[in-house]
């Protein structure tokens, strides 16, 4: 018999925090819409002031654009069904509608990994090779550059989707997690998950490895031509205009590794534990990045700024325009 047909669950339930007591529901729902709410409202900003400003439309913030996207989908791919589940009980979740998740996780992910490769590489050319920057990096490279990220992504999380989908589901369906990922699906099939946990750990450590591997270059490269420069105020400016990229970079990077490295050495983390270290990494850095940038970026809080000052004397020229 097919493995398809062994299949008896028609849907899962999301655990969320499975220690969470029935008392703090509310409060850690609250917490979630909040977050969803700040990354929404941050990412939309970054997206409407470089709708509205062509002073923008440079390669760097054609990458932010594609970041800012990417962070919009992966928030409304999890965030909304954890948020119902603990303020409507509604943690089900229908088999299809689990793997259309799983599928955007994994491929939001990766997105998300190659978009951070494409912003090292914007900062090595530009320090490294600053003559070639305006010729090697234009608005019309990056975009074609971010397409294909787009593209290429879309392989490795289907594959991870087209392996698991047949899998005989007949036992629990009961997932540790705040939304469907791969382990929490495929730890509840009724066959042996290595041949389909090996490949899709190979897939997460080329995801994750590649790009940074190349980021960890590109930054050394960075500061070695950095250092060869003599002006003090040259190089504090050389590493101010990396210091936005890297906390973004830090905030992506640093506990996923944490997290794949302590499960390869044999350090283990209870149910809970582990659960808020990944909502931690996952939607920290969405909600994290807009205010990164308005903060950082000149180019963006002048942006920001000029917007404000045009709606408050647009508000003033109404309320005038009535009073007379």
């Amino acid at each position: 018999m097919p493995e398809r047909n062994q299949s008896f669950v028609t849907e899962f339930i999301l655990t969320g925090f499975p220690g969470l007591h029935p008392e703090y529901q509310d409060l850690v729902s609250a917490v979630l819409f909040l977050v969803y709410f700040l990354t929404l409202t941050g990412n939309v900003t970054i997206l409407f002031l470089f709708a509205c400003d062509r002073s923008l439309h440079k390669p760097m913030y054609h990458i932010i654009i594609n970041l800012c996207t990417c962070d919009i989908l992966f928030s409304t791919t999890t965030l909304p069904n954890i948020i119902s589940k603990y303020w409507f009980h509604s943690g089900t979740i229908s088999f299809n509608a689990c793997f259309v998740q799983m599928f955007l996780v994994h491929y939001l992910g990766t997105v998300n990994s190659y978009i951070l490769f494409l912003m090292a590489l914007d900062r090595y050319v530009a320090i490294c090779h600053p003559l070639k920057y305006p010729f090697v990096l234009k608005n019309s490279t990056i975009i074609i550059l971010s397409i294909i990220a787009w593209v290429i992504a879309l392989a490795g999380a289907l594959m991870l989707v087209i392996r698991a989908y047949p899998l005989p589901y007949c036992a629990s369906n009961i997932i540790n997690h705040c939304f469907c990922d791969h382990i929490g699906i495929t730890l509840l099939a009724c066959t042996d998950r290595a041949p389909y946990g090996f490949p899709a750990f190979v897939f997460a450590m080329v995801m994750l490895l590649g790009p940074l591997a190349f980021i960890i270059f590109s930054y050394f490269c960075i500061i070695i031509a950095v250092l060869k420069i003599a002006d003090v105020q040259g190089c504090i400016k050389s590493l101010s205009t990396c210091s936005t990229q890297l906390i973004i970079i830090s905030l992506y990077y640093l506990p996923r590794c944490f997290v794949y490295l302590a499960s390869n050495v044999g350090i283990t983390f209870n149910a809970d534990v582990r659960i808020v270290i990944i909502m931690l990494y996952s939607l920290s850095p969405p909600m994290i990045n807009p205010f990164i940038y308005c903060l950082r970026a000149k180019d963006m809080r002048v942006s920001l700024l000029k917007q404000i000052k045009r709606r408050a004397v647009s508000k003033k020229a109404q309320v005038s325009a009535i009073c007379n």
